[in-house]
This record gives structure tokens, sequence and C-alpha cells, in this order.
């Protein structure tokens, strides 16, 4: 059954929602949907008390370390954390209260997949602890054989950079022996509530061998029930700035607490 993930994104050390695509590293053309007067562990001790658990903490960017340090604290083991994280933190990071941490583009070095870094990360803390995002953009393949065929691909660097691995059965199967879940953002959408990525949501339903969480343009309730007739009840939904937590008129959260416990969340 498909079911409400809640989220915490960080920024400056503050709970906000942020178009995705305008996150750069010089913070120019930045476009921000919602800042919170409460400090993330509200939002954690929330989540606690709706039992709404897997949610993700995300640091976007430096200065955010003791802000996520809070909403762990308020909830240990009940939420994911991921921003930065490598083979040398994320250990850290569970014993701060992490139930799992979430790894992205210290995966792909120079824009390329390292299987020898993923390796060592499940190592360190194993693969029930993992959750890997491979949030992604749509592109026209170059390829002859595919005809110019849109697909989806591994986006990195606050999604600004756009590597060769497609978002496809082969690599979620892959992936999915090194850890318990994924996530992933559909970048191109993310935090304009204009709609989710319904070939995205339908594929990942396809193709993924484990929990997966989908993020991206969700506007109103009726998201849910599409995206599990989408994914056969498959693949889990996160709403960000449509949700009246974060001064989105789209969802109550009331409501989506509501979807969760009739469907057994």
């Amino acid at each position: 059954m498909t079911l409400f993930r809640p989220c915490i994104d960080l920024h400056h050390g503050q709970v906000k929602q942020i178009v995705g695509g305008s996150l750069t590293d010089s913070g120019q053309g930045l476009r921000t949907n919602f800042v919170a007067s409460e400090p993330p562990a509200y939002f954690s001790a929330r989540y606690r008390a709706d039992r709404l658990e897997g949610g993700h903490v995300i640091k976007l960017g430096p200065g955010n370390d003791d802000a996520a340090r809070q909403a762990l604290a308020a909830w240990p083991g009940g939420l994911h954390l991921g921003g930065g994280i490598d083979v040398g933190n994320a250990r850290t990071w569970i014993d701060a209260g992490a139930g799992k941490v979430i790894v992205t583009s210290w995966l792909f070095p120079a824009g390329r997949f390292s299987p020898e870094r993923l390796t060592a990360l499940v190592g360190a803390i194993g693969r029930e602890h993992l959750v890997i995002d491979l949030s992604c953009r749509q592109r026209t393949t170059d390829s002859h054989d595919s005809g110019g065929k849109k697909g989806w691909f591994v986006a990195i660097n606050r999604w600004q950079t756009v590597t060769e691995v497609a978002i496809d059965a082969t690599t979620l199967a892959q992936f999915a022996t090194h850890c318990s879940e994924f996530l992933i953002h559909a970048a191109d959408v993310e935090g304009l509530c204009r709609g989710i990525d319904e070939e995205l949501v339908s594929a990942l339903g396809r193709w993924s061998p484990i929990p997966c969480t989908y993020a991206g343009g969700g506007k109103n309730l009726d998201d849910l029930a599409l995206v599990e007739r989408l994914s056969g009840g498959r693949v889990d939904l996160t709403y960000g700035s449509a949700l009246d937590l974060f001064g989105g008129t789209g969802v109550r959260y009331a409501d989506a607490v509501a979807w969760n416990r009739t469907h057994g969340g």
C-alpha cells in the first residue's frame, strides 16, 4: 500500500521548501516556497506523535549539521538523514539517531558511479542502514538504437549534474542488492506543485525490487491514490511545498496522516 512519507529539508539551518532545480552552489536564482519559524525538532516531534516512520531529513548544503542533530534527537531511529553522507561520516550520523542514511553524490565521483565506494559504505554500516538516492532528471538519449527516446538519468550535486546512469530495471536491480530502500526525487518537477511525474512513478512500481519513495510535484491528496494506482501500491509519496505544514494549500497534513492510518501505516 502506498503511504505518505514526511520530510524535513534543511537549508542554512532552517526548515525550508525550495524549488529543487533552483538550488546551486552559488545560491543565485534560488527559489524558496517556504521558510519555517519553528525549529527542525518541532517537525520531528509531530512526525513521531503521528507515527510517520521513514521520513527523510535532507541537509541542503553546509551549515545544517546542528539542525540535523536536533531533528534526529527528537525522534531517534525514526528518520533517515541525507546530504553530504560518505563512508567517513555515515556511522556518526546513525549514532546520532538516524535510522538510516541516504547517499547519492558521493557514489558518483566526477559524475561516474563508483562501485568501490558503495561496497565500502555497505561494509561500514550495513545494507539495512542504507538508502540510495537516485533522484533524476529526464533527458532525451543520443543513442541511435533508442531513436532519441526520453529517459531518466541520475542527477547529483544538488541535481545540477546529470550522470550517464539511467533509471531503469537493470540499474535498480543492481543497486537494490546494496541498500534497503530508494529515495527518488523527480528534480524537474520538485517544488512546483504541478503534479507528479506519472510515467516515472509507474516505472518505479514495475522496476524497484525494494521499498521506494517518490518525491516531486505532489499537489493534492488525490496524488496518494494516483501513486498507489500507478505503482500498484509499491511506491510511497512525499509531499513538500503543497503541504499546509509548509505553508501550502493543496494538502492538509491531517488528511495525509489519516490516509496512512487507513492504509496500514
